[in-house]
């Protein structure tokens, strides 16, 4: 299904990630913080079980954006983003997109970003995008 990318249009993304996802990022960014990978280590902590990378958790972003909204041909230009609440392994996150603004004489869009817990429908992840791409903008 193609969303035509004009103002106020959405798109959503289910996904989680795995403890092996996390070992992996950990291992591809060298951020070994035990809070991320040592469930007895995290216990002690304000989180009391291990979390998962911000900076994993908002891949989604990049995968969405890049791929299917608006998809091939996007290309960053900025990424704000707040982590307001822990994202945990094993638990299902609701990605929410929305075109804020498009200036078509630049081909550029800014897409407010958000990460949602699932069952909790509590944000948390909040930024906005700023995308470039000549053939949908």
């Amino acid at each position: 299904m193609q969303i035509e990318p004009v103002v106020d249009a959405t798109f959503d993304h289910l996904f989680k990630f795995t403890q092996e996802q996390v070992q992996a990022f950990a291992d591809l960014t060298g951020d070994n913080n035990p809070v991320h990978l040592d469930a007895e280590y995290a216990a002690t902590t304000q989180f009391k079980k291990p979390i998962i990378h911000g900076m994993l958790g908002i891949t989604v972003f990049t995968k969405v954006l890049g791929t299917q909204f608006p998809g091939f041909g996007s290309i960053y230009l900025k990424q704000t983003v707040e982590f307001l609440r822990p994202m945990f392994v094993d638990t299902e996150y609701r990605a929410v997109f929305k075109i804020v603004s498009i200036n078509p004489a630049k081909h550029i869009a800014e897409i407010s970003t958000e990460i949602y817990d699932a069952a909790t429908k509590k944000v948390t992840v909040r930024g906005v995008a700023t995308m470039i791409n000549e053939e949908k903008f």
